[in-house]
């Protein structure tokens, strides 16, 4: 094939798949093109496929390269192959899309080829809709957190499930996080899975307090968050084996329990990784032969409530639930109705990189403000419109006196986001 190709067709488990434009680049800096991450997914599909097998997925397509916002597309394209298939999904807000389910190599190659550097689906499968079949434990680290200490959670995390009865599955995020996982029969509802989910991150924050945290408020949080609200319906994750829009294409990484007492997750990269997987395979092979119960978990959760720890705050976009606390940020709530919480919006971007820029430029005006500041004070927020993913900076003014305190300023820079 000649670099001026506007297309490659691959032969995959008995189907002719399309790579269209195979030679953009799609991570400048690392110098991997659209059909180096279709070839990366094909010499991992096994365990690609594993990750993501009959679950509907929302695709987070990068058609530009990794430097350029995504956009999601929960619906499916209307002009796709006949063996594509779908499903019917309804969400929060009411609406409905056919999402695309896949089930083999060939299917995988073929999203891939429309941009999708990393897969995203749901915990359901398509044979069952209202029963997630899988917990989802996403550790997220706030800044200044080490690689020990993340490790350190998840091995608490491990514990805790393990004494719930649940046989827990580690790997990396391909960002700074991990991700726990753990099968579970699909007999229990969305709300009772994020129920089971806070239950396991308020027993992990009881057990290591000055480790980790199951505050949902970014300004209550330290150390490493337990997000339990990705088990609400309509979220999602990245899944085993996908690359992440990092520099360096890194990858989430199944691995066990011994390596991820030693591994970095800088060394599984899209070029790593393949190698990886030919010589051990997938640490995740026998997940779905380990299925459990909740029913641990949920009387755990209910004796959480006998000491006062009710439901938690939900994500911004759903209903108010029966039992939520007030979704207001704890600051805003603890303040008089007419007096500001110290917080101030330094940075609006399209990239993550250009709204930590932008941080940057605003400690370099006001350094004796930056100079109080703790790495708790600064919130980066992904935010996610209906079509577009955009980052926010915020500043907590807290630990700066009311007279020492800069005066707002337009953001810099000032993204737009497209709703």
């Amino acid at each position: 094939m000649s670099g001026a190709a506007k297309k490659e067709v691959l032969e995959v488990a008995g189907r002719e798949v399309v790579v269209t434009n195979p030679q953009k680049l799609y991570f400048p800096a690392a110098g991997y093109t659209k059909l180096d991450v279709v070839r990366y997914y094909l010499a991992v599909a096994d365990g690609a496929v594993r990750g993501v097998r009959g679950r509907p997925m929302a695709l987070k397509r990068f058609v530009d390269g990794i430097d350029e916002p995504p956009f999601f597309q929960k619906r499916a394209p209307s002009s796709r192959p006949e063996w594509i298939e779908t499903v019917r999904l309804s969400f929060p807000s009411g609406r409905t899309a056919e999402e695309v389910v896949v089930s083999d190599a060939a299917q995988l190659a073929w999203i891939v080829n429309l941009g999708c550097v990393d897969l995203n689906p749901h915990a359901i499968r398509a044979v069952d809709l209202d029963h997630p079949d899988e917990l989802r434990i996403d550790l997220d680290p706030q800044p200044g957190i080490a690689w020990s200490q993340i490790r350190e959670v998840a091995m608490v995390t491990r514990a805790v499930l393990e004494d719930m009865d649940l046989v827990a599955w580690p790997k990396t995020s391909g960002s700074r996080g991990i991700h726990v996982y753990a099968r579970i029969t699909p007999r229990w509802g969305f709300d009772d899975v994020r129920k089971a989910a806070l239950a396991v991150a308020r027993e992990v924050e009881l057990r290591v307090p000055d480790l980790a945290t199951a505050k949902w408020w970014k300004e209550e949080r330290h150390g490493v968050f337990l997000d339990y609200n990705q088990n609400a319906k309509d979220r999602t994750v990245a899944s085993a084996y996908s690359v992440r829009p990092t520099p360096d294409a890194r990858v989430s990484m199944p691995v066990t329990w011994d390596e991820l007492a030693t591994c970095d997750p800088g060394d599984f990269t899209l070029k790593t990784a393949p190698d990886r997987f030919r010589e051990r395979g997938d640490a995740h092979a026998d997940i779905d032969r380990t299925t459990g119960a909740l029913d641990a978990l949920l009387a755990l959760a209910a004796r959480h409530a006998t000491l006062g720890m009710g439901d938690a705050p939900w994500p911004p976009h759903y209903a108010k639930q029966e039992g939520e606390p007030a979704r207001v940020m704890p600051s805003r709530a603890k303040l008089p109705a007419r007096k500001q919480a110290p917080l101030v919006i330094v940075a609006k971007a399209a990239l993550k990189n250009d709204a930590l820029e932008g941080l940057e430029r605003w400690k370099q005006r006001h350094p004796d403000a930056a100079a109080k500041l703790v790495p708790d004070d600064v919130l980066v927020d992904a935010m996610r419109g209906r079509f577009t993913a955009w980052y926010r900076i915020r500043v907590n003014l807290r630990h700066v006196p009311d007279a020492e305190r800069p005066a707002a300023e337009p953001p810099d820079p000032d993204y737009t986001p497209t709703w």
